[in-house]
């Protein structure tokens, strides 16, 4: 699949309070998860990438020092208050973009460094979309962990509801017009439910519903080998 001119974001200033540990750290395939996700993007051939980290952890920052040196396109963008949340470090995503005054850009890709099973073939997918969103669908499954939801009879009830999320590729136009309402608790999946079901579609991939957000997450993780020991 052919990809437009587009450029990456990547949200990695989460402060992974509920995990207890730095996810931009954890281990796949011999490398942290920060390095991973980057070097999987950059086989999109974006016209840049932008990674958000938090500003006070220089291990973070020095995992992808290497890949920045090796890249021109990846650039490092400091969060200085990841505590404020998605929304602000994606505003500072943006803004990042935008002083870089790439006229090729045309699209965005917009993704996290926590969903272990995203592979090429689903981020090519969404950027070969031509709605002004092209979004990722997966269900949030209660207690993953336990293995569960793998039993295809397994009660519905594992099924919280269905999310409409991240990774996702956007129009850059109008991903710079959202750019001031990305505040508090007003995130992009916000200014999404507005669009209307033309400019939106959705590619379906239930393994985006793993997420290590807990302690337990993590352990099943690394015992089906999505993530190192």
């Amino acid at each position: 699949m052919m990809t437009q001119n587009h450029a990456v974001i990547i949200l990695a200033s989460g402060l992974s309070q509920r995990l207890g540990q730095a996810k931009q750290l954890l281990k796949k395939e011999g490398e942290p998860s920060i390095c991973y996700m980057t070097k999987l993007v950059l086989v999109t051939q974006p016209q840049a990438i932008m990674i958000v980290i938090p500003e006070d952890n220089p291990s973070i920052a020095s995992a992808i020092t290497e890949l920045a040196t090796q890249h021109a396109n990846v650039h490092t963008v400091m969060n200085p208050i990841p505590k404020m949340g998605m929304a602000h470090s994606l505003y500072l995503g943006i803004e990042a973009l935008v002083n870089l005054d790439d006229s090729l850009i045309k699209r965005v890709l917009i993704m996290g460094i926590d969903q272990v099973l995203l592979d090429e073939e689903h981020l090519l997918t969404l950027l070969a979309g031509t709605q002004m969103v092209v979004a990722s669908g997966y269900s949030s499954l209660r207690h993953w962990s336990n293995g569960q939801d793998l039993d295809k009879t397994a009660d519905t009830e594992t099924f919280k509801k269905d999310i409409i999320g991240l990774p996702l590729a956007i129009d850059y136009e109008l991903l710079k017009q959202w750019q001031a309402s990305l505040t508090g608790d007003k995130g992009l999946r916000y200014l999404i439910r507005g669009l209307s079901s033309s400019q939106i579609s959705t590619v379906n991939e239930h393994q985006l519903s793993y997420d290590i957000d807990t302690p337990e997450q993590l352990t099943y993780a690394k015992q089906q080998g999505w993530l190192d020991t």
